[in-house]
Formats: C-alpha cells, structure tokens, sequence
C-alpha cells in the first residue's frame, strides 16, 4: 500500500540474459538484492563472434563483481595488440585499399594509431564469456524459455511479467536488457512509435574466426597479432586476436544504399564470393585474408537507434539499459562497454535504494521510481551520444576519397576527430559518475519526504513526481508478443 514502508528485499527482474543482463545480475547478487533473470532462448550458446572491452569498461566490471573480471579471464581475453616490444594496446587505421608501392603491392601504410595504454583492450568470443559468465550465478537466479509478453504494474505497486508460455511472475522493478530488438522497449513507448524498434543503418556485416597460422599467412604476423582496421571506399575490415592468441576475429562491413527487406529477420544466409567481389581491387593482404573466411558466411544487417532514439530510458519502476535502452552500431566496439556503464549506474543506485529502505524513508515504489529517474538523467546523454558517433566514424571510414589519390590527405584529415570520439569513450569518468548518481539520487529523497504527511498514525502519500511525468501511473497493457 502507498505510504507503508515493507520489511521484504527489494525483487529485480530483469528482461534478457546477454552479457548486460548477466552482468548486471552478478553486481546486483553482490548489493544483496533479489534478482531473477528471463531469457527467452532455450540455452545461453552465442554465436562465437568476437568482441573487445575497453580497460574502463573493466574497472567498472570490477567495481561491480570482482567474479565477473575472472569470468572475462577464464573465458580466454587477450589483449587486442601482442608486440613483443611495446606491451600497451593501440587502435590503428591502415590504408586497406590502396597499393601505395608499385614494388611492393602487399604493402600497407599506417595511417594513424591511438595509444590505449597497457591492456587497452581486451578481446575475447562472446560465447566463451557468455559460459562464463553463467558459472558465477546461481543457476536457480535465471529462467530460460521466458519470451517477455506483457507489463503490468499492480495496486500493490508491485510489476507483473506475463510469458507467452502463460507463466507470470511479479518482481518490484523490472530492467530491460533484452537487446537491440527489446521487447520492454515496445512496451515502455508503444507498438506504434518508432521509437520502440531498431533501424537500418545501410552497412552489413560478414563476421569471421579465422586461426592464427592463416591470418599470419595473409597478412604478416604483426599485422595478424595486433588490431588493425583496414579503411577504404564505402568499406572497411576490422581484426584483432582472441581465444588466447590461437584465432583472430574478423568482421568486413560494407556499405549498403539499399533498405533493408524484413527489419525482423536481420541475419540472413551470405557467400564468401560476395565479398571477395567487394575487395577484388582492395590490398592483396585483405583478400588473402578473405580467402580464409568460410565459404558460406552469415551476412548481418547493422541497426541501431539513431533515427529514432528513446526519449527516456524509465517509466515508473521499469527501465532500459545495454543496447535495449541504446542500441549502437559497432564501429566504435563500445556499445558493451557503454552497457557495463549503465548496469555499475544500476548497482550503485540499488544500493541507495537499500539504503533509503533502511532508513524507512520512502516505500519501494517511491525509492525505485526515484533511482530509474536518475539514471534516466545520469546515462541517456552519453550512451545516445555513443549511438551518433558510431555513425559518424563509420562514415569517415568509408569516405570515397580514400579511393582517390588525389584527395588522400583530405581523407585523413579525420583522424584526429577520430582521437577525440575514441578518447571520450576511453577515459569515461566512472567515479565521477558514481558521484552524480549518489548525489542526485540524495536530493530527491528530501522532495520525497516533504510531500508526505502522517494522520493519526498513518502515513499518507500526498503527491510523488518524476522527471518524465508519468512516475507512478499505471503501465499500460501492451499488445500480445509476436
């Protein structure tokens, strides 16, 4: 009831259980809150594609579970760059395209790099961090098969989750990290508004696991052990080193003026030849390298947010985080780092959340209602500014100039916009943003008790706001699951 503060733990769902998901839940297990985790997939097995983590991003892992940085370690991370001579990390852009010596056609210029500093980054597959990442969770904490239909909040302020099974569960607040195509989404902004879903960027993706001893054959071992990304006209090819050094991830994207057929099904079956008729005039290294890709390959249309980005990331006691909140394409190989921003944001708010419990200062409803307005506040700027300058990059890695001797230095001009972007993400300030959190958390506990008044015993709720204007109403029943 309104005005009685409970006794009970706090009880978290939350929607989705990719690697924001599950991160999140092993930094919620460690405030001590209660937490249950619904995945729609029958088990937790993911593609075997490769992905980075900025040392940021690390930290802030840390911070929330030490368990989930060993879990990252155990599934095989390695840095992106493995120079016997220089043991920091560097993102480096290199001219895929052209062949600058006549006597030398394999010959590849750097055309700048970024110092990331010692273990910059860490690569790893994403099916290996998935697995263990699932090892530091109680196995009863997750529920797989669990399709999300309908949200409903009830009189007791209390959000009932309905499955398309037929199965319900209630929790007090529910987070969604369900991913680019996120049903809490839709629920949250409606099946009508565009908002609620992804949209086609015109690039797709050919992602590939190549081994080692190849990608040396293709491309030289230094070259092959280090992160490289290979620039040219309306394409570009990105590798670096996972699985202990024993394979490299390779993702070619191209650019694509056409709409995309079905924004449903966005992996469709590909061919290798297809892309070697991408790169038949580019640097012979990548089409050797391009050569090792399977023969059949899955061809990934890239979507993202941009066109139409959330206007709030909460309603009431449910909110967004990770790619369902801001869904980024990934030519900045941040969109995950961003989420693990958003869930330590989310674990230092539900630690304030206990603490405003504690206290007996406010109800459930009210103090979880006042942490997902803060970090409402707190994270949309940033992450949807991560979702327009991965964009932005992309586009200057595909200028048409890189294909024009005569304008090369035009093209490279982009670097040093490039630097700035890639350093903003790199040195994010997670204790100052801790700091935000707590503080603007703080000043709305004392608007909270002000509206309050006691009647002969009785505790009433006289009036409660919320940044959006809609805190405490009611989520309205969303249209059935497709």
């Amino acid at each position: 009831m309104p005005g009685v503060i409970e006794e009970t733990p706090i009880e978290v769902a939350i929607v989705g259980g990719g690697i924001i998901g599950l991160c999140l839940a092993a930094g919620l297990i460690k405030q001590d809150v209660k937490v249950k985790v619904y995945e729609q997939a029958k088990g937790f097995r993911e593609i075997g594609a490769g992905m980075a983590f900025t040392a940021n991003a690390i930290r802030c892992m840390g911070l929330m579970n030490p368990d989930i940085v060993s879990a990252l370690r155990s599934g095989g991370s390695v840095a992106t760059s493995l120079d016997k001579n220089d043991p920091n990390d560097y993102l480096r852009w290199i001219d895929g395209y052209n062949k600058r010596r006549k006597e030398d056609p394999s010959y590849q210029q750097m055309l700048f790099k970024i110092d990331a500093g010692y273990r910059g980054f860490e690569g790893t597959r994403r099916d290996m961090f998935l697995e263990a990442l699932i090892k530091i969770i109680p196995q009863d904490i997750v529920e797989l098969k669990k399709r999300l239909d309908t949200l409903e909040e009830k009189p007791n302020g209390r959000i009932q989750l309905k499955f398309t099974d037929g199965t319900s569960a209630e929790a007090d607040a529910v987070i969604g990290c369900d991913g680019i195509k996120s049903r809490v989404r839709e629920l949250i902004f409606g099946s009508e508004n565009p908002a609620s879903y992804p949209h086609y960027t015109h690039k797709v993706a050919y992602r590939a696991l190549v081994p080692m001893d190849k990608a040396i054959q293709a491309l030289g071992e230094y070259k092959a052990t280090n992160q490289h990304n290979h620039v040219g006209p309306n394409a570009h090819l990105i590798h670096y080193p996972v699985a202990n050094q024993t394979m490299i991830n390779a993702t070619a994207f191209v650019s694509d003026p056409n709409e995309w057929p079905d924004d449903k099904v966005t992996v469709v079956p590909g061919l290798r030849i297809d892309l070697e008729d991408v790169f038949a005039n580019w640097n012979p290294c990548l089409t050797a390298l391009i050569r090792h890709f399977p023969e059949k390959l899955e061809k990934w249309a890239v979507f993202d947010t941009w066109d139409y980005p959330a206007p709030f990331f909460n309603k009431g006691n449910v909110c967004l985080a990770g790619d369902a909140a801001h869904a980024s394409s990934p030519h900045h190989g941040a969109g995950a780092c961003c989420g693990i921003e958003d869930a330590l944001c989310l674990c230092t708010l539900m630690s304030q959340v206990k603490s405003t419990l504690d206290g007996k200062s406010a109800t459930k409803k009210e103090a979880l209602g006042s942490a997902f307005e803060v970090f409402d506040a707190v994270r949309r700027t940033r992450s949807q500014w991560l979702v327009n300058s991965s964009r932005r990059v992309c586009d200057l890695y595909h200028q048409p100039e890189w294909g024009s001797e005569q304008q090369w230095i035009k093209a490279e001009t982009c670097f040093e916009e490039i630097k700035d972007r890639s350093l903003k993400i790199w040195h994010f300030d997670y204790d100052a943003m801790i700091k935000q959190t707590v503080d603007q958390y703080a000043k709305k506990q004392p608007s909270r008790e002000v509206l309050r008044e006691v009647t002969n015993g009785s505790e009433k709720v006289l009036a409660s706001g919320n940044g959006n204007g809609t805190a405490n109403m009611t989520l309205p029943l969303a249209v059935a699951a497709n």
